[in-house]
C-alpha cells in the first residue's frame, strides 16, 4: 500500500488542508516529476498552481454574502482542477495507480461524514417538520421574558441544544426567538445574536454531534465518545464570561408580549426519542463493535423510515379519531387544521437537508486531499508543530479558524497528524470549536445568523465585541490545561 504524506512514521489515510499563499506560475519544473515513488510537487509550478487555484476558490466562499454566489460551486470546481493536474502529473510519470488510490482513499472518509450528517440532517428536518422546534420558540413567546432572561435564556439553550442538534440548527432557533420577540430593537438583536452563536459553539465543542469538526476527530479515533465531555467546563467558560460581561450591557426593560399557540404533530416526540436512540446506536458501533459510527446512524435512518411508514398507514384512522374528538368538543380551529394535515414523508426530509453544505464539505476534503498529496502537509507540519511547539501551534490554528473555516484547519490537522499528546488534541478540538466566535464570519452558526438577522447582527457588530470574546478564548484554554494537565504528559 502507497504510503501517503504525513509528518510523523505512522502510515495514515490521507486527508486534507488549506495551505493559503499561493503565486501562479505557467511552467512546469520537471525536475519535480524526476523523482521515484510519491512526487513532492511542492517546489513545482502545477503545485503553485494547485494552491492558487485553492485560495482563489476560497475567496469567493468568504465572499458568498457579498455576491449571492451559493459556496459550493467554486470549490467544487477548484476539487475538479486540483485533482486534474495531480492525475496529469502522474500519467506523465506511470504512476496513475497511486494518485487514482489516493483519491479513493480520500473520497470514502468524505463519504463516510457525509452519509453521517445527512442522517443527522434528516432528523433535523423531521423534528423540524414535525413543529418540535416551533412548540419551544412558541412556549418561549409566551412567557413574557425581560431582555436580560432572554439574553440568558436563548444562550443557555443554544449551549444545551448545540450538542446534540448541532451548532448551526440551535443558533438559528435561538435567532428566529429574540428577532421575533425584539423585532425593532437593533442593538439588543445584535448582543443576543453574538451570545447564541458563541453559547452555540461552545457548546458544539464538547459533543461528536456538535460541530463537523468534532465529528471529524471523532470518526479518525483521536478523541473517543466519552473524552469529549472532558471539555465541557472549558467550553462553558467560553460561554459564559463574554455573557457575564455583555450581561451589564443589557437594558432591564420587558419587551412586548408575542403570543403564538403551536400544537406538536403526531408523532414528533416519537421521533426525539428515535433520534436519541440512533445516536446511542452510533455510538455503540463505534465503542463496542470498533465499527464507523456512519453504521449506526444509517441503522437510525432506517428507524425513522419505518416510523415513517407506521405514520402513513395509520393517518386515516388517526384523523377520524380526532375529528370526532374535536367534533364532541366544538372545536372548530382544530378541525380545520386537520384538513391541511398531509402524510410523513421520510423522502422529503433527506430532500430539505443542507446540499449546499454537503457539497462545499466535499469540494474542500477533495482540494484539502489534493494539496496534501502534493506534499503541503508536510511543509506546514515542519513550519507550526516542529518549528513552534504543540500549544502555541493549536492556539494559533484556532485564531485562524475566525478568518478560514474550522473545517479545512482541522482537516489539516488531521492529516498532518503531528506527533502529540492526548491533551493536545483536546486542545485543538477546543480551540477550532470555539475559534470561529470571534468573528461573524468565523463559523457557519455566525453566517447563518447574520442571513437571518440582516442589518441587526453585522460583522462589525460582533467586531465591538471580539475582544471580549477572545478572553472566553484564552480562558477556556487555560481551563482546560489545568483540568486536564494530567493528559498533556511530556508535550507541550
Amino acid at each position: 500500500m502507497t504510503k501517503l504524506y504525513t509528518p510523523s512514521s505512522q502510515p495514515r489515510s490521507l486527508r486534507r488542508w488549506l495551505f493559503s499563499l499561493a503565486t501562479l506560475l505557467f511552467f512546469f519544473s520537471p525536475s519535480a516529476f524526476a523523482v521515484t515513488g510519491e512526487l513532492d510537487l511542492t517546489s513545482s509550478g502545477v503545485g503553485f498552481f494547485a494552491v492558487a487555484i485553492f485560495v482563489l476558490a476560497y475567496m469567493l466562499v468568504m465572499a458568498e454574502e457579498k455576491i449571492h454566489m451559493r459556496k459550493s460551486k467554486p470549490v467544487l470546481v477548484a476539487a475538479g482542477i486540483i485533482w486534474g493536474l495531480i492525475g496529469w502529473v502522474y500519467v506523465q510519470n506511470g504512476m496513475s495507480t497511486d494518485s487514482e488510490h489516493a483519491f479513493r482513499i480520500t473520497l470514502l472518509e468524505f463519504t463516510e461524514l457525509m452519509l453521517f450528517l445527512l442522517v443527522a440532517m434528516t432528523y433535523i428536518n423531521a423534528m423540524d417538520e414535525r413543529k418540535v422546534f416551533d412548540a419551544l420558540r412558541s412556549w418561549m413567546l409566551r412567557k413574557g421574558f425581560s431582555y436580560r432572561q432572554l439574553f440568558w435564556l436563548t444562550g443557555g439553550l443554544a449551549f444545551i441544544l448545540s450538542p446534540i442538534a448541532d451548532n448551526l440548527t440551535t443558533a438559528l432557533l435561538m435567532c428566529a426567538v429574540v428577532t421575533k420577540v425584539a423585532e425593532g430593537d437593533k442593538r439588543f438583536i445584535n448582543m443576543a445574536c453574538i451570545n447564541i452563536v458563541v453559547a452555540a459553539n461552545a457548546g458544539g465543542a464538547f459533543s461528536p454531534f456538535g460541530d463537523i469538526t468534532t465529528l471529524m476527530v471523532w470518526q479518525a479515533g483521536m478523541v473517543e465518545f466519552q473524552e469529549f465531555f472532558i471539555l465541557f467546563l472549558p467550553s462553558l467558560v467560553n460561554f459564559l464570561i463574554p455573557a457575564l460581561i455583555m450581561n451589564f450591557f443589557i437594558k432591564d426593560a420587558k419587551p412586548e408580549s408575542v403570543y403564538e399557540d403551536v400544537w406538536l404533530k403526531r408523532g414528533a416526540r416519537r421521533i426525539i426519542v428515535l433520534f436519541l436512540l440512533t445516536i446511542v446506536t452510533a455510538v455503540a458501533c463505534h465503542t463496542l463493535l470498533h465499527l464507523p459510527p456512519v453504521l449506526g446512524m444509517m441503522t437510525g435512518l432506517g428507524y425513522l423510515q419505518f416510523f415513517g411508514f407506521y405514520l402513513r398507514r395509520s393517518l386515516p384512522r388517526s384523523l377520524e379519531r380526532k375529528r370526532e374528538r374535536y367534533s364532541r368538543r366544538g372545536d372548530n380551529k382544530k378541525l380545520e387544521q386537520l384538513g391541511s394535515v398531509v402524510p410523513f414523508d421520510v423522502f422529503n426530509r433527506v430532500a430539505r437537508a443542507e446540499w449546499d453544505t454537503l457539497l462545499f464539505f466535499y469540494g474542500v476534503v477533495m482540494c484539502v486531499g489534493g494539496l496534501g498529496f502534493m506534499g503541503y502537509l508536510s511543509l506546514l507540519s515542519e513550519a507550526l508543530y516542529i518549528g513552534w511547539n504543540a500549544t502555541a501551534a493549536n492556539i494559533t490554528l484556532g485564531v485562524v479558524s475566525a478568518l478560514v473555516d474550522n473545517i479545512p484547519v482541522m482537516f489539516a490537522v488531521l492529516t498532518m497528524e503531528p506527533d502529540m499528546s492526548h491533551g493536545q488534541w483536546l486542545l485543538i478540538t477546543l480551540t477550532a470549536g470555539v475559534g470561529g466566535s470571534l468573528l461573524s464570519i468565523g463559523s457557519a452558526a455566525g453566517v447563518a445568523v447574520m442571513g437571518q438577522a440582516r442589518g441587526a447582527y453585522t460583522f462589525m457588530g460582533h467586531l465591538r465585541w471580539t475582544p471580549v470574546i477572545f478572553l472566553g478564548y484564552i480562558a477556556s484554554i487555560i481551563v482546560h490545561m489545568w483540568l486536564n494537565a494530567g493528559s498533556f504528559g511530556l508535550f507541550s
